[in-house]
């Protein structure tokens, strides 16, 4: 019954996305290509597959335009698969976007791309996509196999003036806008003179893999997101656990996908629209779904939205039983200390201790992750153990980013309903 529910999501990003389903002819491949995309053995044999998300970033509001101009999005996978797909998002456009021209190709170093990976996207068997403002659209996959943890570059020409980019606002990963003009195709970079620290449009990258190879969705604020991490090193908690699923068997590997928002709450919009009104778009419509990992409140906490824990605790259990109803396993996972930023209280922590016990002790999440239990001080349980605080007292350092990934039980991600 579980995976009845699975191809029905799957089958449903489709149709709303209108995407036929079209292999496209693959270009040469130079050698230094060959150990990422294997067009000779596309898919692996004698494997029944679905759909999974490798990538993925929430889609949020930006305060950015383009005219005539190409974006270079860089985008660091977690499992491979065939049939590489792009997933495009306007959803929070204020008008119809026309993408006239839309590659994919691996990063050989800043704007350029590897020479011969560069690859058209196409939609619907056309090289150019209108998407409607609210809307969003998944490409043809590309014929030949990607390998696990590939970085890409996914170029989109923005045909006209796009209005308002959709996109997402802290990507802790450089990428780059062009002059004018279609510069999509281009390998070197040299008319990519514009560098940014968001990605534009591109919401998700999707494989096919065998059907034991599911999705992970790692839900949260900037802490899930990564902020203060190293830029461009993939040392956000979510890349450590997909580092981690990586070493794994085939079997147990899963995809990963990072639908934190800095900045966001559970209970109101601000940063992004609340957890409870982008459940379904980031969490319940990605292919291949199987666990999602919840991590947000502290931002509620800081900001007053929640004055108590039994807040928090009444939208959890909203969003548990809308995962359930999916066939969707939820973890819940324990806010980390935040003692030593200039807004703490003993009141609001008060709120923290109340959420972070519900987690722990009511059982009614699938399984929990205590990233608080392996990030605090000991010596002082409000606080992060030093060597975990980047310095403002709320976001981890790089370690304590590493210390979060490692801390969440693999097998428990393998819960069935």
């Amino acid at each position: 019954m579980v995976r009845r529910r699975r191809n029905q999501k799957g089958s449903s990003i489709a149709a709303r996305c209108a995407v036929v389903v079209m292999a496209v002819a693959g270009l040469a491949l130079s050698p230094h290509a060959a150990a990422a995309v294997d067009q000779k053995n596309p898919k692996p044999t004698g494997q029944p597959l679905h759909e999974v998300g490798t990538w993925g970033a929430s889609a949020d509001r930006t305060p950015v335009t383009m005219t005539e101009q190409t974006v270079r999005n860089i985008v660091h996978t977690s499992v491979g698969g065939s049939g590489l797909r792009i997933s495009l998002s306007n959803a929070f456009g204020t008008q119809p976007v026309v993408f006239g021209g839309a590659y994919v190709g691996l990063q050989q170093t800043g704007a350029a791309v590897v020479p011969g990976t560069n690859r058209q996207l196409t939609f619907g068997g056309s090289t150019s996509v209108t998407v409607p403002a609210g809307a969003q659209v998944l490409s043809d996959p590309l014929p030949g196999t990607y390998a696990p943890q590939q970085t890409l570059a996914v170029s989109l020409y923005v045909r006209g003036a796009s209005g308002t980019v959709t996109g997402h606002n802290l990507a802790t990963q450089t990428s780059y806008v062009s002059s004018e003009g279609d510069h999509s195709a281009e390998e070197d970079g040299a008319a990519f003179t514009t560098t940014i620290s968001r990605w534009y449009w591109v919401d998700s990258v999707v494989v096919s893999a065998p059907k034991t190879v599911g999705t992970v969705v790692a839900l949260g604020d900037s802490i899930t997101d990564g902020l203060r991490s190293t830029p461009g090193a993939n040392r956000r908690w979510p890349d450590v656990l997909a580092g981690r699923l990586l070493d794994g068997p085939r079997p147990k590997q899963m995809g990963v996908l990072n639908e934190g928002i800095s900045g966001n709450r559970v209970l109101a919009d601000g940063a992004g629209v609340s957890v409870q009104a982008r459940f379904d778009r980031d969490v319940l419509a990605k292919p291949g779904v199987r666990t999602v990992i919840l991590m947000e409140g502290i931002n509620d906490i800081n900001g007053g939205q929640a004055t108590s824990g039994d807040q928090l605790i009444a939208a959890y259990r909203q969003l548990i039983a809308r995962a359930h109803a999916e066939g969707t396993c939820i973890l819940g996972a324990t806010m980390t200390p935040f003692k030593g930023l200039g807004s703490y209280t003993d009141q609001k922590e008060a709120i923290r201790t109340a959420a972070n016990e519900f987690i722990r002790h009511s059982r009614e999440f699938d399984g929990v992750v205590d990233f608080d239990k392996v990030t605090r001080d000991p010596a002082d349980p409000q606080r992060f153990l030093p060597l975990y605080d980047s310095g403002d007292h709320l976001h981890p350092s790089d370690a304590g980013y590493a210390a979060m990934g490692d801390a969440v039980n693999l097998k428990a991600l393998e819960c069935k309903r």
